[in-house]
């Protein structure tokens, strides 16, 4: 279950996910966590362990705040997962913790580290609840600690960049600049702060997740041949792609795990729904088409 936040949260969260995921408690379950956009997640009832570039962290019954990725991290989990997390808009971490987004990127680190109580935010949490009502209580928390604090909204230009990346990734960084009317300092300055990547890389991240989009079953020919005419080349698009999920497109396909497919498909949620609101006439048929699990993509073959 994922779903857009309240209107008053909307200037820091863009979705907020309900996952649960695996049914045998004595069953470890593996995959790739890759997201273009922080968030703060509470794991409840099982252990969840992430490779990230600083070493394994395991998690459970805790809220963290995961930071953006610069390429997929090994994941994994025992038993059911039971998992609510709160997507950030970039430079939301800044406003609601006092630190720039960079500080946190490829990192999972405890909510304390953003100034958040983890433990509060932890025990909204109570077995058997429902998860629109698990929803709305961080929905509460989060209202009321951005109210009572007076917490202001993340810089608008990171917004605009953003959307420009779910638009075109190949739009030129220059050209989006001057259309902004900052200097190309100013732009990698909050980019980076915001995003922890500079414009480049954002707008290389967003292609490599669009194809990987098109690979989990949402593309038609059509599609897939306008994402690779991104490239220079075939061996530039898989040079590219392996930089970001450490494997090429044709492993990928053989080895993606539900994990991996159900980021890129709340992803995809996410970019539709921006360009409902700012570019209608971008949104292609694909688009609209759920992914496919790996599972059900083996079945209707």
């Amino acid at each position: 279950m994922n779903r857009t936040p309240s209107d008053n949260l909307k200037p820091w969260l863009s979705r907020l996910v309900f996952f649960v995921a695996g049914e045998l408690a004595d069953k470890q379950h593996s995959g790739l966590l890759f997201n273009d956009a922080a968030n703060l997640r509470t794991a409840v009832a099982y252990s969840w362990r992430i490779e990230t570039k600083s070493g394994v962290v395991n998690i459970r019954d805790e809220t963290v705040i995961c930071g953006q990725h610069s390429c997929a991290m090994p994941t994994g989990f025992d038993g059911s997962a039971i998992t609510l997390g709160a997507m950030l808009k970039p430079g939301a971490i800044r406003k609601l913790g006092n630190k720039p987004d960079e500080t946190f990127l490829d990192r999972v680190a405890p909510a304390s580290e953003m100034g958040l109580d983890g433990r509060e935010i932890t025990d909204l949490y109570t077995p058997g609840i429902a998860p629109e009502q698990w929803i709305e209580r961080l929905e509460d928390w989060l209202r009321h600690h951005i109210s009572s604090r007076g917490i202001e909204r993340p810089d608008a230009l990171s917004q605009r960049f953003e959307e420009a990346a779910f638009i075109d990734p190949n739009e030129s960084i220059a050209d989006f600049a001057e259309r902004h009317g900052v200097s190309m300092r100013t732009l990698q300055r909050v980019v980076k702060r915001d995003f922890g990547l500079t414009p480049k890389q954002v707008m290389r991240r967003a292609r490599a997740m669009d194809f990987a989009a098109r690979l989990c079953g949402v593309g038609d020919g059509e599609g897939e041949e306008s994402v690779q005419l991104r490239y220079f080349d075939q061996s530039h698009l898989i040079r590219e792609f392996a930089s970001f999920f450490r494997m090429t497109p044709r492993r990928f396909v053989q080895e993606r795990h539900d994990l991996l497919s159900a980021s890129l498909q709340i992803r995809q949620d996410r970019r539709l729904e921006l360009l409902e609101e700012i570019a209608p006439g971008k949104i292609e048929t694909w688009m609209r088409n759920p992914i496919r699990s790996r599972r059900a993509a083996s079945s209707a073959a």
